[in-house]
């Protein structure tokens, strides 16, 4: 459709809305609410109501059981006193996002303000809210074709808003969230930037991880904790190097191997294109669900949020059963906005050092084994708010500590869980890591293809890994979003909940955003990104870090020095 007769057509539906003599002179972030709404009416995913006038909502901050509420439900119905772009502009403050409105934008390309409007309302939260985000920059920041930097900063965006919603809902006033784009990217890399005494510390990777050619195309291992490492030699049969790995994968066929290693308990990755992974039967069970799934798991009461404090999570408790990248960042975020979190590992389970230090800045981290310690734990349970989890399906389970457990445990409690391809389908359960999904689900192979790195005649070429580890943290600050919003929910109707968000289905939603050409920029480096770091004292040294990209107005985050692993009692802190 030509852009005049779309844009056209788009100011109708939106005059339908508000009417179109107050539209422009609403505030940017007001605009591009209503006309997102516009173009979803124009493409039929929500209808426009017979009745145009309503009660009065609740305030944006408060969680909305409609799904897609309308965008004349976002603002408040004007009195004789008041007019509409008064009322706008109190519920909405005007919005820096950069980007033209989205019926400006090319066709693919989803604008900021939507979403961060599409991320709220797929957790029941008001759409209106994104009016509080002050959204600056512009792409692209890393070396990438697909929108990883509009990623970040709409993540991290919908993350800091729900927090300030939360400081709202206990009774302080609702504040701003300022992201830049920027900076969001650089923290959708932290673990690269971390210094330890001025030192580098690399990022984990074991000599025989990586990518290496089959028979028929490529695979992917992940060897970073050793069992996996050692599992993986024991089922090549071969020795501890590149060359012996290459040898032996050489002989397999990509797909036959993943099998075989999944059903080893060990992780694998088949290159796929696009186009397999749209074949695949996990692909279609993902489809079905939403980014961030929110469901209730159990009665109980509602635990109303306390008191307005310092920090918007202050007071509040969560366990962090987690390790690597997208659930610890889901923690360090919770711990950024004030939450207790301890974070609980035990001696026989491996780390990575480098990412215990960058991910575990906020955090308290206790040592105790599930497998002998059941009485404590559930007792840390019993005082929880939320609990992260990240361990494969059915293993906390099989410990006496299924979620239904600990909802009995603690009624109203939130459990998080993170997991690389979801809980159903043919993988659900299935083992994997982020690296390993990107190359499992398609976007290495259009990544390369976009950098020029296909074969001739049209033949794809090898994969070519984005500029970070999109996936894992999306993720990461997405879950914190999610249980966040379930906190909202559990306070307005009581029930324990489960917050579910899979590294695949991320990177579904990273595709929704659309293609850039992004190729031509220069990474950042350690220099270039100076302004962006904070240097503290910690248990391993003077650790400097990338700062949380969120800056809340009133409330700015705040993240603690790097603790030891075991380095803090199974307790809890002193009563709130």
């Amino acid at each position: 459709m030509p852009e005049a007769r779309e844009a056209a057509i788009l100011r109708i539906f939106a005059a339908a809305l508000v009417p179109a003599t107050t539209l422009p002179a609403l505030p940017a972030a007001a605009q591009a609410i209503i006309y997102c709404t516009a173009a979803d009416m124009l493409l039929g995913r929500v209808a426009r109501p017979a009745a145009p006038r309503c009660s009065p909502p609740p305030p944006v901050w408060v969680r909305r059981a409609l799904v897609w509420p309308p965008a004349w439900a976002l603002f408040p119905r004007p009195g004789p006193a008041e007019g509409w772009v008064a009322a706008a502009r109190s519920t909405a403050p005007a919005c820096a996002e950069t980007s033209p409105p989205i019926w400006r934008r090319p066709a693919g390309r989803a604008s900021l303000a939507c979403m961060i409007s599409d991320i709220l309302r797929g957790v029941g939260m008001a759409s209106g809210l994104a009016g509080h985000a002050r959204l600056t920059g512009a792409e692209p920041v890393l070396r990438s074709s697909f929108r990883v930097d509009a990623a970040a900063q709409a993540s991290i965006a919908a993350s800091g808003l729900v927090a300030a919603a939360i400081h709202a809902g206990r009774g302080a006033a609702m504040q701003g969230v300022a992201v830049d784009m920027r900076h969001a990217a650089v923290e959708f890399r932290s673990e690269r930037h971390l210094r330890v005494d001025g030192e580098g510390r690399g990022e984990g990777w074991d000599a025989i991880a990586g990518l290496y050619p089959s028979r028929d195309g490529f695979l992917r291992l992940h060897t970073n904790f050793p069992h996996h490492r050692s599992g993986m030699l024991a089922l090549l049969g071969c020795a501890p190097t590149r060359d012996a790995v290459a040898a032996e994968l050489a002989k397999r066929d990509s797909v036959d191997f993943e099998t075989e290693a999944t059903a080893a308990g060990l992780c694998v990755s088949a290159f796929r294109t696009h186009a397999q992974w749209l074949a695949h039967p996990q692909c279609a069970a993902l489809a079905a669900q939403p980014l961030v799934a929110i469901e209730r798991i159990g009665a109980a009461p509602r635990t109303p949020l306390p008191p307005a404090a310092a920090r918007p999570l202050a007071g509040l408790r969560v366990l962090d059963l987690t390790r690597v990248i997208a659930g610890p960042v889901a923690g360090r975020t919770l711990a950024a906005h004030g939450a207790d979190v301890l974070h609980i590992t035990a001696p026989h389970l491996p780390s990575i050092p480098v990412l215990v230090m960058d991910t575990g800045r906020g955090k308290r981290c206790a040592e105790l084994d599930l497998r002998v310690d059941g009485a404590r734990f559930a007792a840390l349970v019993g005082g929880a708010d939320a609990v992260l989890r990240s361990y494969r399906e059915g293993a906390l389970a099989g410990l006496g500590f299924s979620d239904e457990r600990m909802a009995e445990l603690r009624p109203g409690i939130v459990i998080g869980h993170l997991s690389a391809y979801g809980a159903t389908g043919p993988w659900g359960g299935k083992r994997g890591f982020d690296s390993l999904t990107q190359t499992s689900t398609g976007i290495n192979a259009d990544e390369a293809e976009a950098a020029g790195e296909h074969e001739p005649a049209g033949s794809v070429g090898g994969p070519r890994v984005l500029p970070c580890q999109a996936l894992d943290h999306a993720s990461g600050h997405l879950l914190a979003m999610g249980v966040m919003a379930a906190m909202l929910r559990r306070a307005e109707e009581g029930g324990s909940w489960r917050v579910s968000v899979s590294l695949a289905r991320t990177g579904m939603w990273l595709r929704t955003l659309g293609r850039i050409e992004g190729f031509a920029v220069t990474e950042p480096t350690q220099d270039d990104i100076a302004d962006l770091l904070e240097t503290h004292p910690s248990d391993f040294g003077r650790l400097t870090a990338v700062r949380h990209a969120a800056i809340l107005a009133d409330t700015p985050a705040m993240e603690g020095p790097a603790m030891a692993l075991g380095s803090s009692p199974a307790e809890w802190l002193s009563s709130p």
